[in-house]
């Protein structure tokens, strides 16, 4: 059964995610989101360990957050779009959310996410 994770701000008190997929192989985090058209509202990609994306071959733009491995905020690159690059060597994760999402939650540096997995019916 397909791992879903519901990712929530602590400080905030409010849902960044509710269906958000993890790319927690080599595999998925080379592939990440280039085979998506468009992420909606609600989805995301929570990619693990990595300090570095691009957004080469995708149709879209995004906003990329940059944990730390106690999940808190350390960087935000909203609307970040096709054929960038971004890092924070600092980092131990990285939440790709739908261009926008970050500032519409309300999303800042030195937030506290805590991360839900939970499981989805085929």
């Amino acid at each position: 059964m397909p791992v879903k994770l519901l990712i929530k701000n602590k400080d905030r008190n409010c849902d960044v995610t509710t269906n958000a997929d993890i790319a927690d192989t080599s595999q998925k985090r080379r592939t990440g989101l280039l085979k998506h058209t468009h992420l909606a509202a609600g989805e995301g990609l929570w990619i693990v360990p990595c300090e570095a994306v691009h957004t080469f071959g995708m149709p879209f733009a995004i906003d990329v957050v940059y944990l730390s491995k106690q999940r808190k905020v350390l960087k935000i690159r909203e609307n970040m779009k096709k054929s960038r690059m971004s890092l924070c060597l600092r980092a131990h994760s990285v939440l790709e959310l739908p261009a926008g999402h970050a500032a519409a939650t309300g999303l800042s540096v030195g937030d506290q996410l805590e991360i839900t997995k939970f499981t989805v019916a085929d």
